[in-house]
This record gives C-alpha cells, structure tokens and sequence, in this order.
C-alpha cells in the first residue's frame, strides 16, 4: 500500500483535473486515478465552449413539446436505441417530472448560480492552470428557420434578459455580415457575445493535466473497482487488487460514476447523452464563431484542430455499440446549412456525457461519509462549469465557507 496522500481524485476528465488543480494549489496533496487517462472520455470530444449564458435546464416543457417529433427521426437530435428504451424508462419518467413549472425554476436558480460562480472562477482558474492563452472570446451565433422559431426562443431569451445576459437579435443580413456563408434558410438568429471557447478541448484537459504533475501531482492509469471509507480515511481498491489510501476522495469519474457512488450507499440515477461529432481539417469552413443550429441539435464549432460538427442526445447507456450514422446525418446538415464547407478528411467521435434527470450535476458530500465528494453529472456542461464545481470541491476539501449554496446540487436530492 503507498503512502497516504490528502486527496484521491477519482477520474481525470475536465471536472477531476480542475478539481485536483484548485486542491494542490490550497496546499493538498493530491492523486489523480483514472482508466484511460487524461481526457479519455467527453473532455476529449466537446464542443470546447463554456457556454455561461446557457441557464436554462434541459429538462423542460420546451424538450417536452419537441421530443415526440425528434424521436420519430432516428437520427434525429434526441433518440433512444429500442434496445435501451426499457432500461432508461425510470430515467424518462424523473426527466417529465424535472419538467414542472416548479422543478424548472428551482433548476434553473441553480445553474445560474452555478453559471455565474464557473464565469467568475475561469480567468483565474486558467491562470493558475497556464492555459489562458488557449480561451478565445468569439461568442455564439444561434439561427433559426423563419418567425415560428424565432418567436418560439423569445422566452428563453426574456429568462436570460432578467438575469443580465446580454445578447443581440439579428436579422439574415446582420448574420451574413457576422458570419459569412450560412444559408439563406436561417433568416432570424441571437448573438451571445460572452460565450467563451477553448482552443481545443482535448488538448486544454491534457495540458492541466501537464500543469498538475509539474506542480508535484501523480496521474496514473488505473481502473478503480471500490471505496471504503474508514474513520481516518478512505481506502480506494483498484482492478488489480492494489488499495490506496486517502484522507478524502472526490468522485468525478463522469459516465461511470454512479456505479462507485453505490459503494458509499448513494443510488444516483446518472444516465448518459451519447454525443457524436466529426472534426474536420482546419480551414474546411471559415468558421468564425460557434454557431448553433438549435432546431437540429447540434453545433459547428471552431477548433484550433479544425472544424467540430457535433451534438444531438442519443441516450443509450454505457454499452451499446456507437451508430456513427448519427454523426454522418449531422455532417450532411452541416452541408447544407453551411454551404461551400469541405466534409472531407473528418474524424468521428462518440462520447458519454454523465446526466441526471433534473440538468443538474451532483456536487457534495456522500451519504455514507463526508470523506467522499462527489462531482459529476454535468451533462454536455462540463467544461462550461468545471472551475466552479472545481472552488466548490476545493471549499468542501479544506472546510473554507462556499462560494454558492450548493444544496440545490445534493447527491442525495433523488
């Protein structure tokens, strides 16, 4: 058994490094113990926006109305494989009962909270981290097909409004002028200047992972099996029988999470957003923002690795095998919807973005033992929240007072 060290992180996506960060720089020592590595899960395929004024919760009366039409279309923005569709209908049913007036707004308060607290953290997140050359502040372009579905955003936007978020409606020719080469199909769109992006974000989760060895921090590939906590400590099993010790642990294992949370007695209904994406050469697409096709769920956004088509919601668990047809329906869209770009040479990705019924993530002290922190199921906001979820975990660690009231994010709220 190795020496005990402060902190064992379990999982070395976006959220577990940036937690590990934040716990080294409050003097902690920390491991990070993850199965494939650095960004070897949805770090490594987002978007790579941090998409602060995105406040609204997925689960809604909005997703409510638009989910029968979209499950008709098997490649369409949101589908469940008939294989998987008896053993995600728990998961359906708490998503309709996140959709009530009531639970939205109690959501929503809390991702904006959670929102503004990750916006305020970034700058000097990515400053502790070396990375603050890789954010870029291009905004966000969303487009819509004629007034019904202009008009049918105007809430969302009004939401948005009460909060201070700042955005700009555009007619087609404003577009144009923003962003050349849409198609004249999109005639209404909102520009949202304050949403940020990362140069790449693959490279962005290996470079904090860089960050944190050279500080003195340990990454090593390994598959962790079991927790048990003591009472000066916690015991981490791994897949070859090697236990580690650690006075605390943070549990940020993204899509496999919940199946260690049943170690320390917290059954949490995580399911997974299979996403899908192809990225193609830099220079496909003069591409000069990220721009978002809401009516089709997905995104276009530019890389400093190329040109990321992606998105749609496929919730299909853990072990189905990936259908790239997804990614090749998005990719035709983006074809006509972005006419003149080059589809050659792209390489496809699927990813497991971890997701609770409420569009919620799970942050807090577990039932069993107040040693184990959790930290995931941030769904396709990830990046987007993972500086602030980094301070909250960071303020549990060391017994500072929080940042937020983080009780709407309760492992046990289920």
């Amino acid at each position: 058994m190795t020496a005990k060290v402060d902190v064992i992180v379990v999982g070395a996506g976006v959220i577990g490094l940036s937690a590990a960060l934040m716990a080294q720089a409050r003097g902690l020592t920390v491991m990070v113990l993850d199965r494939t590595g650095p960004a070897g899960g949805a770090s490594a395929g987002n978007a790579g926006a941090f998409a602060f004024s995105d406040i609204l919760p997925l689960a809604s009366p909005g997703i409510l109305s638009k989910a029968p039409k979209w499950l008709l279309d098997p490649l369409g923005p949101l589908s469940i494989p008939p294989a998987y569709a008896l053993q995600i209908a728990p998961w359906i049913y708490r998503f309709w009962r996140a959709c009530s007036p009531t639970q939205v707004a109690r959501s929503t308060l809390a991702q904006t909270a959670l929102m503004d607290l990750s916006k305020d953290e970034l700058v000097p997140f990515l400053d502790l981290s070396g990375t603050a050359d890789m954010l870029h502040r291009r905004g966000n372009l969303q487009v819509y097909e004629g007034k019904a579905e202009f008009a049918a955003s105007l809430p969302g936007w009004q939401a948005r409004t009460d909060h201070g978020i700042a955005f700009d409606h555009l007619t087609a020719s404003e577009m144009a002028t923003l962003q050349p080469g849409l198609s004249a199909q999109f005639t209404y769109g909102t520009f949202t200047p304050e949403w940020y992006s990362i140069s790449d974000p693959k490279l962005y989760t290996h470079a904090l992972a860089d960050r944190f060895r050279a500080k003195g921090g340990e990454v090593r590939v390994a598959e962790v099996t079991k927790l048990d906590p003591q009472n000066d400590g916690v015991t981490v099993w791994l897949a070859t029988g090697q236990a580690l010790q650690g006075d605390k642990v943070v549990l940020a294992a993204g899509a496999f999470s919940h199946l260690l949370a049943r170690c320390v007695g917290d059954r949490i209904p995580l399911e997974t957003e299979r996403g899908y994406n192809t990225t193609l050469p830099t220079g496909a697409f003069d591409l000069r923002m990220q721009v978002t096709f809401g009516g089709h769920g997905f995104v276009a956004s530019p890389l400093s690795t190329g040109v990321r088509i992606g998105g749609a919601v496929e919730l299909g668990g853990l072990k189905l095998a990936p259908n790239y047809k997804r990614a090749d329906a998005m990719l035709r869209k983006a074809q006509a919807f972005l006419p003149g770009i080059d589809p050659k040479g792209g390489v496809q990705w699927m990813g497991f973005r971890p997701s609770l019924p409420d569009s919620l993530p799970a942050i807090g002290r577990s039932r069993a033992t107040s040693r184990v922190i959790h930290a995931f199921g941030h769904g396709h906001l990830g990046l987007t929240q993972s500086a602030g979820t980094a301070r909250l975990v960071a303020d549990m660690l060391t017994g500072a007072p929080s940042a937020i009231d983080f009780t709407l994010f309760s492992p046990q709220r289920f």
